[in-house]
């Protein structure tokens, strides 16, 4: 392990159209948009690209399966932009390419995603190999979204699972990155997961899910539940610890007990144009500190910082830079 370094993001490799509107619309209703912008998107895509861009330095690499099409060559070329190793591209024809068009509200700043599945719908634990690399942390998603992946898989109780049994084996570090599915859905896929991570890194929401546990209340989310969740999700695996972030902070539990708190980063309003790919940055941010060997505290603050410097911008990665430079926006900020 000692010899492990950086990170194989595997999984979700898919093109956003970002798309900005005036508002979002009620049905049978007309909103204009005011731009758009194709870019790489989901957690594979979105944790690499920031990164490279707080520390090129890292070494990160990417498993995925993309379209033998247009779509898929661009994501390529994204890659190879930021210096991520491309050699675990997997190229199909069964399908188009994962396609996201996630539209960003003007008015509100919220954010609304419309998912076209394409390969997500074919994508098994055949398309991973962990055999060669010399990563130390595997950064895994998104479950809930794959047809193939959620379901059972050679014993296991989906494709996941079987993943992360091979990447443990394999020596890496295990993280799971969600997408926030019905509380439901969410317990069936992830529950089984949990006895094969290292780390869990989401929201409130999700935690709460997991936990069956109420979180958020009148869209305020209640820390100490957060707490609690994260405490019971801990004790039901083979976790290292559990970090949940929010808008107001993030909340981790380590094994053994230890919580550390930290709040979130004062953004003004002027500069948050989108919260597309914020988590993505919190959790890079996160696990640079993790890489760097920070303590828990320090990680998050890392998070945060990244994470704020992503929503002055639509775009999931647009605006994350170096970790000094998100350190120093968000020590400004406060």
């Amino acid at each position: 392990m000692s010899e492990r370094t950086g990170f194989l993001t595997a999984g979700t490799f898919c093109l956003d159209r970002n798309i900005t509107v005036d508002s979002w619309p009620e049905e049978d209703m007309v909103t204009t948009v005011r731009a758009v912008e194709p870019a790489g998107g989901g957690s594979a895509c979105n944790f690499a690209v920031d990164m490279r861009k707080l520390d090129p330095t890292v070494p990160v690499e990417t498993q995925t399966l993309v379209g033998a099409d247009a779509d898929g060559d661009f994501l390529v070329s994204v890659a190879e932009t930021h210096g991520i190793g491309t050699e675990g591209f997997r190229r199909t024809e069964a399908a188009h390419t994962q396609t996201t068009d996630a539209y960003h509200s003007s008015t509100t700043g919220r954010r609304t995603h419309i998912l076209f599945e394409g390969t997500a719908l074919v994508m098994s634990p055949d398309d991973f190999d962990f055999t060669e690399t010399r990563a130390r942390f595997l950064h895994l998603g998104l479950p809930g979204i794959h047809k193939v992946m959620d379901g059972p898989w050679e014993g296991d109780a989906n494709g996941w699972v079987t993943v992360l049994k091979r990447a443990q084996l394999a020596g890496l570090e295990t993280n799971l990155e969600l997408v926030s599915t019905s509380a439901e859905h969410l317990r069936q896929t992830i529950l089984p997961c949990l006895p094969h991570l290292t780390t869990l890194v989401c929201n409130d929401f999700e935690i709460g899910a997991l936990a069956r546990t109420e979180t958020v209340s009148g869209g305020t989310t209640d820390i100490a539940a957060v707490e609690r969740a994260a405490r019971e999700v801990l004790s039901a695996g083979a976790l290292e610890l559990v970090a949940v972030h929010f808008t107001a902070g993030a909340v981790l539990v380590a094994r053994g007990g230890d919580c550390v708190i930290v709040p979130s980063v004062r953004v003004p309003q002027a500069e948050h144009h989108g919260a597309n790919g914020a988590g993505d940055a919190f959790a890079a941010g996160f696990f640079y500190g993790r890489h760097k060997g920070w303590a828990h505290e320090r990680c998050l603050r890392m998070g945060h910082a990244t994470s704020a410097a992503s929503l002055r911008a639509p775009g999931t990665y647009d605006m994350v830079e170096s970790a000094e430079a998100v350190l120093a926006l968000a020590e400004r900020w406060g």
